[in-house]
């Protein structure tokens, strides 16, 4: 029993050639009887070693450890390999959601519209022609440019579906493109800027414009409305730009974008609807407040943008009857610079010259009134910067000029003729911001910039 127990638990671990040896090649063994002691029958079998592997029974039993170690492993594997085939499948189980929900409507997926990036495109290639005879520009970079705009038209122009992912893609290669021309203009009129410094005696020129693009609701017809960043930010919000148009000069509602790449792209904003409506364009957004005139009544207000808390402060003096010569209803121009806040209007006592005030920002309140000599209707509007009121014209249909100015410190008004190129005839909003030391121009319905050189002499 014992011999053939052993045979059968070499079947597994064995191989047929190695388990069974051909019985004519085994050695022939001995067979003896006697009688015992007690007259019993006794055999004697003699076997050579050679008939029964032992060495191989050694063998198969390590063998058999090893497969039952290796087993071990590999239960262990398929252990793993369920717990992640839980979360694959979790992850399909996602992913099957979201192509369900882009097939039945992608605009839920990405909210892009084809029609308007054509136009936006349309929009940009004559933006671009444009700027290319106003910079009077040759240079290889420039033309590389418009070229490369050029050719993203063309493709455009060849989808034939409303293929939103390709067209994110094409969105965000736009928006390179458009840094692109900024830094193609910026080196051809770089001006480093000092912030915070004031050790100056003022404005000494103004660079060619940086026309950024057209505005986000991509029409031609908002020729009302303004554009930048927060003058004084709040920390977490440095980066932030503001913007808000209309086809009238009302004022209804106003658009927050984190940063500068997310208005470029019209996308991640915060929509403000103003629950008191206003009217002019002149408005700011200062310390993470916006400032804007409002007619019912008659006053400055103020919208805190995190909080949406408002308040209203009128301000006795000032009129409605006067304002800027390119756009109705600016009665009240709000200004901020490296000295704080402030308002500019006109009153029946000044006989429509422009009074500066200082606002006091905690009590929301006028701190101070200064008359000037200058006629606010001759205005095509004013900003400040380091304590000093300037004040714009139009020479012509390309050209504004700065010819006045006004010190709120010494009181000293100065004529000047500080001449700068316009994108388009005519703008609704123009104003200096301390933080870049940049003017922010609302041009007709596009974003535009400029570099302020200070005279440091």
């Amino acid at each position: 029993m014992l011999l053939l127990f052993l045979l059968l638990l070499l079947l597994p671990a064995l191989s047929p050639a190695s388990a069974w040896i051909p019985v004519e090649d085994w050695e022939s063994g001995n067979v003896t009887a006697s009688e015992g002691e007690s007259g019993q029958c006794v055999c004697h079998v003699y076997l050579p070693e050679t008939t029964f592997p032992a060495d191989r029974v050694q063998h198969m039993q390590q063998v058999s450890k090893d497969l039952i170690l290796e087993v071990g492993i590999q239960m262990d594997k398929i252990e793993g390999y369920d717990g992640k085939l839980n979360v694959y499948l979790k992850e399909l189980a996602e992913l099957s959601f979201r192509v369900a929900m882009l097939e039945s409507s992608a605009d839920n997926y990405i909210k892009l519209d084809f029609e308007l990036l054509r136009i936006e495109l349309r929009e940009f290639e004559a933006l671009v022609s444009q700027l290319k005879d106003s910079l009077n520009s040759s240079s290889p970079m420039f033309d590389s440019l418009y070229n490369e705009i050029r050719n993203m038209t063309l493709i455009v122009n060849q989808l034939e579906t409303y293929d939103k992912s390709n067209l994110m893609v094409i969105r965000i290669e736009f928006a390179k493109l458009q840094k692109k021309l900024e830094e193609c203009q910026q080196e051809q009129d770089y001006i480093e800027p000092d912030i915070g410094n004031c050790n100056h005696t003022g404005i000494l020129s103004i660079s060619k414009p940086l026309v950024v693009q057209l505005n986000a609701h991509l029409s031609a017809g908002y020729y009302y409305g303004g554009w930048g960043k927060d003058s004084k930010p709040i920390r977490g919000h440095e980066l932030m730009y503001w913007y808000g148009a209309y086809s009238s000069t009302s004022v209804h509602d106003f658009y927050q974008y984190a940063d500068y790449d997310k208005l470029l792209l019209r996308s991640n904003f915060k929509h403000h609807d103003l629950a008191w409506p206003g009217t002019g364009n002149n408005y700011i957004v200062h310390a993470n407040a916006m400032y804007y005139q409002i007619n019912n009544p008659f006053s400055m207000a103020k919208l805190n943008l995190t909080s949406s808390a408002k308040d209203y402060r009128v301000i006795p003096s000032a009129s409605t009857k006067f304002s800027y010569s390119y756009s109705g209803n600016q009665n009240l121009d709000f200004a901020a610079d490296e000295t704080g806040l402030w308002v500019m209007y006109a009153s029946e006592e000044s006989k429509g010259k422009i009074v500066l005030a200082k606002i006091n920002e905690k009590s929301f309140g006028i701190e101070d009134e200064m008359s000037t000599s200058v006629f606010k209707q001759l205005a095509g509007n004013a900003f400040m910067a380091c304590g000093v009121m300037y004040v714009t014209r139009s020479v012509d249909l390309t050209t504004e000029e700065i010819f006045y100015s006004f010190d709120s410190r010494t009181k000293e008004e100065k004529h000047l003729s500080i001449r700068f190129p316009k994108f388009q005839e005519t703008y609704s909003n123009l104003d200096y911001n301390p933080t870049d030391q940049k003017l922010y121009m609302y041009n007709n319905g596009y974003y535009v910039s400029y570099n302020v050189r200070f005279n440091k002499e």
